[in-house]
């Protein structure tokens, strides 16, 4: 405004000086020899001292760059923050659900161990205990045989040699105290190679009955009944943990049995599987003696293979520890991050509003 005002000022002066020139010839030449030289020279100093900056004002305000400028440097800049928010807000995100991820899936794992199955093979069992409960009937033969092979019955339906190990054990059932039980356990068979088995005969005489059948279930080892203070306790727990299985009167029931063995986390157990086929017994006795129905049984090792499960949890606690541990690393970084951001913005925020209150002085 004042190198406006200054060079307007020169203007008049010169356009006065013309007029009075036009009036006076001699009273110009004595007003240019007593006032132009001064007063140019003085003028023409300011006009030369203002130039340059009135050249770059003149620009600017031709050209139109100063505003824009820094009109797009405040846009990259706020977009530029926004993204750098928003990335940090991911991160984070992301962060959180590997977190939660992370102990859900250790969570899952602990309560839910796989099952690891494996088969070792064995050429001899340890003797199983086979508990027998009759009820009424009546053993009449018990033997052992090898390679499947089982004689001709000789005169059915009447005792026969017995070369079995046999326990009879009498307890009150775990399940209610008021019922007595009577067993006969059997030392097993133990040859699996040789595929020995122990064939059992028993008869009951009961013609009231519809349906017939003798009960029995089978525990790991015979050995344990042998050597136990209480037997009848032992086979009250037996009964408690042991399924019970049964065969029917008027066939034979062909039993084999494998053995399972699982390791859980607290304790074992130990487990039969069966496989039982049933064959029709063709009863050749006389009509008078047909009334005391006969029970077979046949109990074999099925294979030499002796079935493992080990429950295995598979949720490692340092794997997860060390993904929590980046978890966590990845937090810090954001939140490092965020500060950083945070300061950024309030420093670009101050600088604006200095430059913009200097621009608003160098105005006034």
């Amino acid at each position: 405004m004042l190198r406006k005002e200054r060079s307007r000022s020169f203007r008049e002066f010169i356009d006065d000086d013309d007029d009075d020139d036009d009036a006076n010839d001699d009273a110009n030449d004595d007003g240019d020899e007593g006032l132009s030289p001064g007063l140019f020279d003085e003028a023409t100093e300011d006009l030369e001292r203002e130039e340059p900056n009135d050249g770059t004002s003149q620009d600017n305000d031709n050209n139109g760059c100063g505003p824009p400028r820094r009109f797009s440097k405040t846009c990259l800049r706020n977009v530029f923050t926004v993204v750098l928010i928003f990335i940090y807000l991911l991160l984070t995100g992301v962060a959180v659900f590997l977190a939660y991820q992370t102990i859900s899936d250790f969570l899952e794992k602990l309560n839910n161990p796989v099952m690891s199955v494996t088969y070792k093979e064995v050429d001899y069992f340890s003797a199983p205990g086979i508990a027998l409960y009759p009820g009424k009937a009546r053993l009449l033969s018990c033997k052992h045989h090898f390679h499947d092979y089982i004689p001709p019955l000789v005169d059915p339906g009447k005792p026969q040699e017995k070369d079995c190990l046999i326990e009879d054990v009498t307890y009150f059932g775990p399940f209610s105290n008021q019922t007595k039980k009577r067993a006969l356990v059997f030392r097993g068979p133990t040859d699996v190679r040789n595929k020995e088995l122990i064939f059992m005969q028993f008869s009951q005489n009961e013609t009231e009955e519809d349906f017939s059948a003798i009960t029995y279930m089978l525990f790991a080892k015979f050995g344990d009944l042998i050597h136990s203070v209480n037997t009848s306790a032992f086979m009250r727990d037996c009964e408690r943990n042991y399924s019970m299985w049964t065969f029917s009167g008027g066939f034979r029931t062909w039993v084999k049995m494998s053995l399972v063995k699982t390791s859980g986390k607290n304790n074992d157990a130990v487990e039969f599987r069966q496989e039982s086929a049933v064959v029709k017994f063709n009863d050749k006795r006389p009509e008078s003696e047909k009334t005391n129905q006969l029970f077979f049984a046949v109990f074999e090792w099925r294979d030499p293979y002796m079935q493992e499960i080990r429950l295995i949890v598979t949720a490692n606690p340092w794997n997860s520890i060390a993904i929590l541990c980046g978890v966590f690393m990845a937090l810090f970084k954001a939140a490092n991050f965020a500060k950083l951001t945070i300061q950024w913005i309030i420093k670009m925020r101050k600088r604006h509003l200095r430059n913009k209150t200097r621009e608003l002085n160098q105005i006034n």
